[in-house]
């Protein structure tokens, strides 16, 4: 599955690149288009955590009832999830989803035979890690942003421990890696940012 993937990503690469002449735009341009190709599941998420954020006046009830009994609140807080058929770790759906582009892509870039110049603003090769570290504080900063405004209330349990330690992860990984999949993940979260306060709008409307 995952050859499959990377030899498609690989051709896109290619197509992108020969209609712009820069790897770095390449890149982009194929995040936006898997990005867009991912937005039916991604609305599946947004679905269920509206979903979450209705039951919260529930679940702050079931917080005073057994304040004092974890155990129990924790039971009757995941049979209330449940009976509504909302899954408490959704939050953290668009991030999975991305993980096979996500494997794929650090093979496709880890020995990507470009056919021009690979420098891109101020990263001299996309191929190796930024070097000032740029994109690794971006892609943590962006990662946290999307999980934040996506959660659409509060976290708890291991919700919240992924929220902030999902980005501090991917930070972590982005000084090692291809500064090109940095710069797919930096572009995907901010696509993702954008994607929910749209969403968010035309349910204002």
């Amino acid at each position: 599955m995952l050859d499959g993937i990377g030899r498609v990503l690989m051709q896109g690469i290619e197509q992108f690149y020969s209609w712009t002449g820069n790897y770095g735009v390449a890149i982009i341009l194929l995040t936006i288009a898997i990005r867009t190709l991912l937005l039916p599941l991604t609305q599946s998420q947004v679905r269920s955590m509206k979903k979450m954020r209705d039951l919260s006046p529930k679940v702050e009830e079931l917080k005073k009832k057994y304040k004092n009994d974890q155990p129990r609140l924790n039971k009757e807080t995941m049979e209330l999830y449940k009976a509504n058929k909302v899954n408490p770790l959704a939050g953290c759906l668009p991030l999975l989803l991305q993980f096979p582009f996500i494997i794929a892509l650090f093979r496709v870039l880890e020995n990507y035979p470009y056919q021009g110049p690979s420098n891109f603003l101020w990263l001299s090769n996309l191929g190796l890690p930024d070097p000032f570290y740029i994109l690794p504080v971006l892609a943590a900063v962006t990662t946290f942003w999307q999980s934040k405004v996506s959660s659409m209330g509060g976290q708890e349990g291991a919700q919240a421990t992924m929220l902030y330690a999902m980005p501090l992860l991917i930070g972590w990984f982005s000084t090692r890696f291809a500064a090109g999949l940095s710069l797919y993940w930096v572009v995907g979260n901010l696509f993702g940012v954008a994607e929910q306060y749209v969403i968010g709008m035309k349910k204002a409307d």
